[in-house]
């Protein structure tokens, strides 16, 4: 008899990954099928904010707003490893938004969502400031105000931890093939990609998370009408050398209406994004047009003294955004809210489609989604994940440097670059990945860039690394720094411990 969930997820993104957390933490019993890796699609290719949205308040979208702000202390202190404060400076240039209406829309973002521990906006003399120094003289003038900064693919992934810590069953690299209605549940064909073994689960209700491919799911794999209800949206980013040394990062206008972000990157970079376009083409196969570098560059020339050109990219990314169609005549319009549309036909199993959405917002995507649930198929518990901590995060806000001394204390041949990036991106459960190291050559063999053997079987064994792309550009960021020699080394020794049968999780 084939295994029966009450909730099967489809999808691996940061909206499958927190839903699951949070349905069995309430009791529900729980599957989360995702066909690649996790954050392997649109959770990765963020520009990486925990943010209001300033520019939201133009298409009045004060709800989304406010409840993205509120989200911002509430998520910094789930997870003070991965997220923390930045500051943003937005210079004021002439001839686009005026000074007045930047002052209430910061005024707005300042008192809409209950700000308590972030410091309020002020302004700054860029000729004095050194905000100022790495800009043209001509911008004298500019705001700067509070937001977050996160690591979203690792957000996902410890979403998934803690969800499979609790109980969820998390399968990667798993497709779900075809899903049928029948005897009041879902009957659920998966394969694995690996092997192309089938097997067959029940589930009470699925979720469809499935981000770029939900109109797939819907018309293909659960065998509904073809539809036609998200708009795919392409956002694309460049990074370059580091192009300031200020721990601040900056908003700049452009002459087109949209903004673009400069933010300080992995200690040596700088992150330039994002674009807008709307996309056709299939979601796998998306990738940064000449155009988009040519217009992020000249975007952020139009404010540096030194001009960024295409040469300077060293690594770009892009993204589909699965935003709900509101039949906005601009992509940069389409809405950035979540909506959540339930196919529940009398006496039928139920399946919950999951539209937009935005990473700030997704823990409360997922207690909205959680009431549909109670909805459908009765309540369990209560909602209890805003007062909770994820993997490695169990230390107050403000406490990040004091875990980065405590390793070195621990651990005293780590160097303070070393530490600070271990605590970066594991938190506490550093501790769990170096064991009872007293040396670097007992971490084990170092691929490049601080990246060691001890590092890369944890992320085998906890946290579902199967490729060397897994390791180097979701669940670390060292493929700003290896060589293809070191890449190919890296994935060799990954393939020999996936045939250890012992080093499975």
């Amino acid at each position: 008899m084939a295994q029966t969930y009450d909730v099967l997820v489809i999808g691996g993104g940061i909206n499958g990954c927190g839903i699951a957390r949070d349905a069995v933490g309430r009791g529900y019993s729980v599957m989360l099928a995702e066909m690649s890796d996790l954050a392997s699609g649109t959770s990765s290719a963020s520009t990486k904010l925990i943010h209001g949205g300033l520019r939201y308040l133009e298409h009045y979208e004060f709800r989304l707003v406010r409840e993205a702000l509120m989200e911002r202390e509430v998520l910094w202190k789930m997870a003070p490893h991965i997220i923390w404060p930045m500051r943003f400076v937005l210079p004021y240039a002439k001839g686009l938004r005026p000074a007045w209406l930047l002052r209430l829309g910061l005024f707005l973002y300042d008192h809409l969502g209950g700000r308590k521990l972030l410091p309020a906006t002020r302004t700054l003399n860029m000729r004095t400031d050194p905000a100022g120094a790495p800009l043209k003289p001509l911008f004298t003038k500019a705001f700067e105000y509070s937001d977050g900064w996160v690591n979203d693919a690792r957000l996902v992934v410890l979403n998934a931890r803690d969800a499979a810590d609790r109980g969820a069953v998390v399968r990667t690299r798993t497709k779900v093939v075809s899903a049928r209605r029948e005897d009041k549940v879902w009957n659920v064909t998966l394969q694995d990609i690996s092997t192309g073994h089938a097997e067959q689960v029940r589930a009470r209700l699925l979720v469809n998370a499935s981000g770029p491919w939900i109109d797939h799911v819907i018309s293909g794999i659960v065998a509904q009408n073809d539809v036609h209800n998200v708009r795919l949206v392409q956002g694309s980013h460049i990074v370059v050398p580091k192009k300031f040394n200020d721990p601040r990062a900056y908003f700049f206008q452009n002459k087109d209406g949209r903004i673009i972000f400069a933010i300080p990157y992995e200690q040596d970079f700088t992150l330039i994004g994002t674009t807008d376009l709307d996309y056709g083409g299939d979601p796998h196969n998306v990738v940064i047009s000449a155009g988009e570098i040519d217009y992020l560059c000249n975007a952020a020339s139009e404010y540096f003294r030194e001009p960024v050109t295409p040469a300077d990219v060293v690594w770009t990314y892009s993204g589909v955004r699965p935003l709900f169609d509101d039949g906005a005549s601009k992509a940069q319009e389409a809405t950035r809210d979540y909506v959540l549309k339930a196919d529940a036909p009398s006496g039928e199993a139920p399946i919950v489609n999951v539209f937009g959405g935005k990473i700030t917002t997704y823990r409360r995507l997922a207690e909205s989604m959680l009431e549909k649930i109670e909805d459908l198929i009765g309540k369990k518990g209560p909602a209890w994940t805003a007062g909770t901590t994820l993997p490695g995060g169990d230390f107050p806000p403000d406490g990040f440097e004091l875990e980065v001394e405590r390793l070195r204390t621990a651990y005293p041949f780590l160097r303070d670059r070393e530490a600070f990036r271990l605590i970066r991106l594991y938190g506490t459960r550093a501790k769990v990945l170096l064991g009872n190291a007293k040396t670097l050559d007992d971490l084990g063999r170092m691929f490049g860039d601080e990246l060691y053997e001890a590092e890369v079987r944890y992320l085998m064994q906890h946290e579902w690394a199967q490729t060397a792309e897994d390791v180097l550009w979701r669940r670390t960021k060292r493929g700003l720094k290896f060589v293809a020699e070191e890449v190919a080394a890296l994935q060799v020794f990954m393939d020999d411990v996936r045939r250890q049968p012992a080093a499975a999780e």
